[in-house]
């Protein structure tokens, strides 16, 4: 499997556990504060590099401190980050996550240098070298550029996925439309298939991305799993059991897994099955990165670990 992941990437501040933000000028101890990549083409890198696959990333970034880091923690996950573009005017995107005793994530983000990737910074050579070509957070570039940039992968016999980054509330179907024909697997959570199909059903919402031309639709749907969505019908898949430290990257980790799954022959269940593996392994630590876990130990964790029912 060699892949391009492109689009989003970010530096993430995670602190741990925050219960509620200190008034005026007080201040609370915590347990731990890191920082890792992020971002559904950076989150998504670091996953993929650990199940075996060989991985270029490419996106905008800053020439600031937080880009050369951002830029040290993924080569030293073993992706290649040539194909990155560095902004001399533009910070890199971060985001400040304080997360929950129960794992959940509000956040501080900052847009930076992603929204201004184009067409001029399009690897093309690369796209078309790759087996594989996963954008995410088509939205931040526009459909109509995240149209060119997949259907010249399609032209060149690589299979294509996307993945989205704003939430539901801020989606809208124009916004996704023109790329969906050239969308081999479209892997969204269920708040981004309500908001940008503008459906109220789930596998209704899910059905008309398909009928758009999304090839199959992998909905992520937290502790609830997975639901696989084609034209010729739904699955689901069930989440695993485990207890959650933090949520970051459980989204990014899923897609990883299922692409890898997909690049090994395996049936969609089976690929849906390794990115739930992927996803319970890095949501018991904190951040994108958790984890030591390569493509024999996912498996192992999948068909020893407690399904949720």
């Amino acid at each position: 499997m060699k892949v391009v992941t492109m689009g989003v990437h970010v530096l993430d501040v995670l602190v741990r556990p925050v219960e509620a933000i200190p008034e005026g000028q007080g201040a609370t101890l915590v347990d731990d504060i890191r920082m890792t990549a992020a971002g559904t083409a950076a989150g998504t890198a670091l996953t993929l590099a650990k199940l075996g696959a060989r991985v270029r990333t490419a996106g905008a970034i800053g020439t600031d401190p937080t880009g050369d880091l951002l830029v040290r923690l993924l080569d030293k996950a073993g992706i290649d980050t040539g194909l990155l573009v560095r902004r001399i005017d533009t910070s890199t995107s971060a985001s400040v996550l304080p997360i929950r005793p129960n794992g959940d994530r509000p956040s501080l983000h900052l847009l930076g240098a992603n929204i201004t990737y184009g067409l001029d910074d399009v690897p093309w050579d690369a796209v078309a070298e790759a087996t594989h070509l996963h954008l995410g957070g088509p939205e931040l570039i526009g459909a109509d550029v995240a149209a060119r940039i997949l259907a010249h992968a399609k032209e060149h016999g690589v299979v294509t996925s996307v993945d989205l980054l704003a939430p539901g509330e801020l989606g809208t179907f124009d916004q996704i439309e023109p790329l969906l024909p050239y969308v081999d697997y479209l892997l969204p959570n269920d708040d981004q298939v309500l908001g940008f199909s503008g459906e109220g059903d789930l596998v209704t919402g899910a059905k008309k991305l398909v009928a758009a031309g999304a090839g199959l639709v992998a909905v992520t749907r937290g502790g609830d799993g997975a639901l696989l969505v084609t034209a010729g019908g739904t699955e689901a898949v069930p989440a695993f059991e485990i207890d959650v430290v933090d949520t970051t990257g459980c989204g990014d980790a899923f897609s990883a897994g299922f692409l890898r799954g997909i690049s090994l022959d395996r049936t969609p269940r089976e690929a849906a099955v390794l990115g739930s593996a992927a996803a319970a392994l890095v949501a018991q630590g904190l951040g994108s990165d958790h984890g030591d876990f390569d493509l024999a130990e996912a498996d192992e964790f999948s068909m020893t670990a407690k399904v949720r029912t």
